[in-house]
Formats: structure tokens, C-alpha cells, sequence
């Protein structure tokens, strides 16, 4: 089957989580400040707010401009956290094999991007990865303003102001310093330092050297809800170009897991990966 360019988002694994994600169908979304750090979402807010700010100033309305950096600024002072997993629409790339598909010896999985999107609801939400230091083009800016337009109060005892202030925060998990571009990066991301709509329990994975903490998603139970298979979600497994990994032994680990429709989805990578192991 052919896609356009956009249907498909590429998430690039090593087999150890692969196996979690199609045999146990559970897909962690991990802490981003092992991708970007706090303080790379606080840059957001504040240009954010500028951008803000500047707009109001521009139009003429100088009073509401105050409030909204006076809110911003307490909004700053905040600890928050968020989690994510991160996707691409390039297919089969260097870049990615390398960074995130174990140095080209993982695999890569196909998503229907039209079911992910579906599946992101309440604490959930697919955002593509901004990459502009300047926020005048974000689409907060625009939503800022019109919430300035309102009469309401725009303190954080504003239900409108409190929910217009959880977006740019989940905004902010998916903003990249311009030089990450060529990613072209998606993420499906959960705040759950706003527990509404979102009842799954933390989990943490124990290494010799840290403790991770992560959220497991139910893909079972998240298709189940839209009515689809989990087969349907995934459009294409692709074996790294430095795998060792059998492409007909994979095949057998899929129908052997009760995922036969997947098996005949398989093809090796043709990107010119070679040598990384070492």
C-alpha cells in the first residue's frame, strides 16, 4: 500500500524495545528531560511570551501585554515534567538510524500516523517538533491573544488562563533548538503534572547507574478504543542496516507472538549504514 508523506511516522528502537512495544504492546513515553531540559522549556515560555507580548503591544493593548508577562513570569517559577515518544516522518534515514535505532542495529516501526492521532486524547496529544527560536508563527501566540481579548481576568485563578497555560507547557515539551531541523520530529506527549483524563501509574526501570521513570501505554487498549487492531497501527518493520538481526527469524518471532499480519510487513533497511558497531 502507498502512503503520502506525512500518513507514516517513523519510531527508531533497538529490539529490546520492540519486543515491549509489538509482544507486550506497551509504549513508554519517557521523561523529556533526557531530551531536552527544563531549562530549554522554559526558553520556550519566555519567547513565547514575548511573542505574546509584542503582538499585544503592536495592536494597542499595552494593559493586557502587562499581564500576560506578569503571568508568565510566575509560571516560569513552576517545576513541571512531561513525557514523551518521539517519531519522524523520514523513513529509513542515516540520522536517525544512528541517534536513536541503536547505531543502525535496532529496527525502525511504521505508524499510521491517522491512528495516533486518534489515540492522543486527554492527557495525550501528537505535536510536531518546533524548531523556530522566534514564537511569533507559533499558534500559542494566537491563542493568547484572544484569551487578552476577553474580559476575564488573566491571573492563574482563571480556568481559561490555567488551561491556555497547560498547552504552552505540553507545547513546550516538543520545542528543538533550530539545529535538530532535520529531524522532522513528532511526539506524542503526556503532562501528567496535570492528572486529568490520564489514570496510568508511573513506572521506573533500575539500571546499575540510575533510576528512569516512565509511563506505559496500553496500545491493546488505546486501539481497542478507536476500534482498530493493533496490526492496523503499524504499516511497516524495518531491520536496521547494521542488524545482525534474521529477517526470517523475526518473521517467526511475530507469528509465534500471535502477530502474523506484521510478519509479511518486514524488509531490510536499504540506507547505506555500514561499520558502526564497534
Amino acid at each position: 500500500m502507498e502512503y503520502r508523506r506525512g500518513d507514516i511516522l517513523y519510531h527508531y528502537t533497538d529490539f529490546q524495545a520492540v519486543d515491549g512495544i509489538l509482544r507486550r504492546a506497551q509504549l513508554r513515553v519517557n521523561n523529556v528531560l533526557r531530551m531536552n531540559d527544563s531549562a530549554e522549556m522554559r526558553h520556550f515560555m519566555n519567547r513565547l511570551c514575548s511573542a505574546v507580548v509584542e503582538r499585544l503591544r503592536r495592536d494597542g493593548r499595552a494593559r493586557q501585554a502587562g499581564a500576560i508577562r506578569a503571568l508568565f513570569q510566575e509560571e516560569v517559577k513552576k517545576e513541571y515534567s512531561a513525557f514523551a515518544a518521539c517519531f519522524s516522518f523520514h523513513r529509513d534515514d542515516a540520522a536517525q538510524w544512528e541517534r536513536y535505532g541503536n547505531r543502525g542495529r535496532g529496527i525502525c516501526i511504521a505508524f499510521r500516523r491517522e491512528y495516533l492521532q486518534r489515540i492522543a486524547r486527554g492527557a495525550l496529544s501528537l505535536q510536531t517538533v518546533f524548531y523556530r527560536d522566534d514564537m511569533a508563527g507559533h499558534p500559542m501566540v494566537d491563542a493568547f491573544c484572544r484569551l487578552a481579548e476577553e474580559d476575564g481576568e488573566l491571573s492563574g485563578k482563571n480556568p481559561a488562563v490555567r488551561e491556555i497555560m497547560r498547552e504552552a507547557w505540553a507545547c513546550s515539551v516538543s520545542y528543538k533548538h533550530p539545529s535538530f531541523r532535520s529531524e522532522y520530529e513528532m511526539r506524542l506527549v503526556v503532562s501528567p503534572f496535570e492528572k486529568r483524563d490520564f489514570d496510568i501509574q508511573p513506572c521506573y526501570h533500575v539500571t546499575k547507574e540510575r533510576i528512569k521513570k516512565y509511563y506505559p501505554l496500553d496500545l491493546r487498549a488505546m486501539c481497542a478504543e478507536i476500534q482498530i487492531g493493533m496490526e492496523e497501527l503499524v504499516a511497516e518493520l524495518i531491520i536496521g542496516p547494521d542488524s545482525t538481526q534474521s529477517l526470517a527469524i523475526f518473521q517467526d518471532y511475530l507469528r509465534d507472538n500471535g502477530l502474523s499480519p506484521l510478519a509479511d510487513l518486514v524488509s531490510l533497511s536499504d540506507c547505506p549504514l555500514r561499520g558502526l558497531a564497534t
